[in-house]
């Protein structure tokens, strides 16, 4: 019997190694009942591989991990049954229609005929995919492959969901769309483990964020808890040498916490408007001239160049989506 009082996802000191790739290295977070858990990191930072292990398609090497109280190793049966996962890419069959898709997971999840003709279409109007019902699904647009992707996840009603980057390569009004609809299943209830590398994403969706880079957890709060890392305002300075840069980074040094980027530098600090003026003083008596300055609220993508000294779109050479277990028990698992 679980216990009512634990969140609906629980991971707690989640260990993977492929070879002397340390996937994760000790990841905890946990996912209260009905909320958004954002997960957010770089490609290679380990989100995958702790979506892979909390769905039970991916063993850990230590640590334990438990979805509605159920372990994931221990009863990945149950686990299944109450999860529905949609990833960076669609799983659907291409060469079949809407419709069909919608009643082939109805079937492969053991519902009864009249339940899968019911919730077909029930999810087809709310994807807004009722006037494609009929077309195959390689006719699709990307955003309409995705929408019926996350349809085929939530066929037999799962109170978890796993998203890993579902909006990848989606246009704008195509993600704003499907927030749209994670919105929704938010408000009726579902609780959703979210990954992600879009800043802004995570910032309209999680009530939760937890921040990991190279296997581990660096950072975690809210949104607003973690944009208060950096203060109230981050003053933005571009310059068109480097070495104006290097002296610019030395100098501004003393009144904020100071990021470099290229020709830019990053100034955090805690009174705006008093040093804006303070930056301009120390870079005119330095005879430091900037193409451009700027000053803004902190934002989600500040707090995380701020930790990783990166952003978090950038490729790394350690994509953990890449790493794909060795087969077990005769099973073939590919990416």
């Amino acid at each position: 019997m679980s216990d009512p009082s634990e969140p609906a996802v629980v991971a707690d000191g989640l260990v993977k190694h492929f070879g002397d790739v340390h996937a994760l290295d000790g990841v905890s977070f946990a996912v209260p009942e009905g909320s958004v858990l954002g997960v957010l990191g770089p490609n290679g930072a380990g989100k995958t591989t702790a979506v892979r292990i909390l769905t039970t398609l991916l063993l850990p090497d230590s640590g334990q991990a438990r979805v509605l109280g159920c372990d994931v190793t221990k009863d990945p049966q149950r686990v299944r049954a109450s999860i529905g996962l949609a990833g960076q890419y669609a799983t659907i069959d291409e060469n079949l229609t809407a419709r069909e898709n919608l009643r082939l997971i109805g079937r492969l999840t053991h519902l009864g005929s009249q339940e899968i003709v019911s919730r077909t279409a029930e999810l087809l109007e709310q994807f807004v995919l009722t006037h494609a019902a009929d077309r195959v699904a390689k006719t699709f647009s990307g955003g309409m492959r995705r929408r019926l992707d996350l349809a085929a996840a939530l066929v037999h009603r799962p109170p978890v969901l796993f998203l890993d980057e579902p909006t990848t390569g989606l246009d704008p009004k195509g993600r704003t769309d499907l927030w749209g609809v994670i919105e929704s299943l938010v408000e009726g209830g579902t609780t959703v483990l979210l990954t992600t590398q879009y800043l802004e994403e995570a910032d309209r969706l999680a009530h939760r964020i937890v921040v990991i880079d190279h296997g581990s957890v660096i950072a975690e709060g809210t949104s607003a808890e973690l944009k208060g890392r950096l203060g109230e305002t981050v003053i933005e300075v571009a310059f068109r040498e480097e070495h104006s840069v290097v002296v610019a980074v030395d100098k501004l040094a003393s009144i904020g916490t100071v990021t470099k980027e290229g020709h830019s530098l990053r100034l955090s600090v805690t009174n705006g408007p008093k040093a804006m003026l303070e930056t301009v003083r120390v870079l005119d008596a330095e005879q430091l001239e900037p193409s451009a300055m700027a000053l803004h609220e902190p934002t989600l993508d500040d707090v995380f160049l701020d930790l990783t000294g990166h952003r978090a779109e950038e490729p790394t050479d350690d994509d953990d989506d890449e790493i794909v277990e060795a087969p077990k028990r005769g099973r073939r698992r590919s990416r």
